[in-house]
C-alpha cells in the first residue's frame, strides 16, 4: 500500500461478480465442461490467466482515489468455481504482491460457482468463518453457500460479513423470487444467532442478490433492519448501475449494512473506470466490458461493475 488505511482510517470493501471466473479442469461432480479447451467456450490456460490477471486489475483500480492510492482492504468476490481459482486470484496473478488471504465456500451449486472472500491481514484480523447452506425449495437447485466471516479490523472493532449470491432470474421474476428468499430467511436466522450474543453488531452483507428496486427479498432485509448503503451508487464514467441489460442499467449488486455499520458510512460509488468499459453500439452510452457475449469471446473483465463501500474507523 502506497498510503496506510490505518492512517487514512478508512475502511474499503469491494463487491464484485466475476463473471464465471472458472479453472480450465474439469470437475466430474459438476457441470463445467462448457469452461474446457475444447468445450463450447473454447477455455484455454491463456484465456484464464488473462482473466486472472484482468480481475486483478479490476480490483486493484478499486483503491484509487482522490485521497492518494489504497488497495481495498475485504473484496467479496461472486462467480468464483473454487479454491484453486482463489489461490490463482490471490497468490499468482499480478496481484500476488497484494499480501491477501482469502476464504472460499464449496457449494451444491451445479455448476460448481462459490463465493469467496479476499482480505488484507494488515487491517483485518480473521477470527472465524464457515458457509451457510441454504435448503433449496421443492423446485429449486441447489444454489450457493452463503459465506460468514467475521474479524476483528484496525479499530478493535469485529465486523461480521456475510457473501450472497441470490439464485438467478432465469425463468422469470416471479418464477424464481421465493428461491431468492430461501436465501434471505437463511441469512437473517444467522443474524439472530449474531444479535442474540452482541449488542449492536457491526454486519454488512454483500454481493450478488439478483434482485434490484421495490421487491420481496430486499424488503425483507430492510424490515430486518438493513440499510442498502449501495441503492444511490453510480459511476462517474456514464454507468448508472452495476448491470446493463437490454439497454437498461440495474444493480443486482448490493451492499446491505447494520446499524452500527450505517454510522461508520463515508461513501459508496462504482468503479467504471473506462477500461472497464465498452461503447453500446446497440442503446447507446457505454456497458460493462465483459468477457464473453453469448459464446462470443470478446476478452472484456466482467458483466458486472464492482462496487465500492468505505467506512470510517
Amino acid at each position: 500500500m502506497s498510503i496506510s488505511n490505518i492512517i487514512l482510517g478508512i475502511l474499503t470493501f469491494v463487491q464484485l461478480n466475476c463473471e464465471n471466473l472458472f479453472d480450465t479442469k474439469h470437475d466430474s461432480l459438476k457441470q463445467d465442461m462448457e469452461y474446457v479447451a475444447d468445450g463450447k467456450r473454447h477455455w484455454t490456460n491463456k484465456r484464464y490467466w488473462k482473466k486472472l490477471n484482468d480481475i486483478g486489475k479490476e480490483i486493484i483500480s478499486c483503491g484509487e482515489d482522490s485521497a492518494g492510492f489504497v488497495l481495498p482492504d475485504i473484496v467479496a468476490l461472486c462467480e468464483v468455481e473454487n479454491d484453486s481459482v482463489v489461490r490463482d486470484l490471490a497468490k499468482r496473478s499480478l496481484m500476488r504482491k497484494a499480501g491477501y488471504e482469502y476464504v472460499v465456500t464449496q457449494s451444491p451449486d451445479l455448476r460448481g460457482i462459490d463465493v469467496a472472500l479476499l482480505y488484507s491481514p494488515l487491517s483485518f484480523a480473521l477470527i472465524n468463518h464457515h458457509p451457510l447452506r441454504v435448503e433449496p425449495l421443492p423446485d429449486m437447485r441447489p444454489t450457493r453457500d452463503i459465506l460468514y466471516v467475521s474479524g476483528r479490523v484496525v479499530s478493535d472493532d469485529t465486523l461480521h460479513i456475510f457473501v450472497i449470491h441470490s439464485p438467478s432470474r432465469y425463468g422469470g421474476e416471479r418464477y424464481t423470487s421465493p428461491h431468492r428468499m430461501k436465501v434471505m430467511e437463511r441469512l437473517c436466522q444467522s443474524v439472530d444467532s449474531i444479535r442474540a450474543v452482541c449488542q449492536s453488531p457491526k454486519i454488512l452483507m454483500l454481493g450478488d442478490f439478483n434482485d434490484y428496486g421495490d421487491v420481496a427479498s430486499l424488503n425483507y432485509l430492510k424490515r430486518y433492519g438493513f440499510y442498502d448503503v449501495s441503492e444511490n451508487a453510480v459511476g462517474s464514467n456514464g454507468a448508472k448501475a452495476t448491470y446493463k441489460y437490454q439497454g437498461e442499467w440495474n444493480s443486482l449488486d448490493h451492499i446491505f449494512v447494520s446499524d452500527a455499520m450505517r454510522d461508520m458510512f463515508y461513501r459508496c460509488y462504482i468503479n467504471d473506470m473506462p477500461f472497464l468499459l465498452e461503447e453500446d453500439t446497440r442503446y447507446g452510452g457505454v456497458k460493462p466490458y465483459r468477457t464473453y457475449n453469448g459464446y462470443k469471446y470478446l476478452g472484456g473483465y466482467s458483466d458486472h461493475l464492482p462496487l465500492v463501500a468505505k467506512f470510517k474507523l
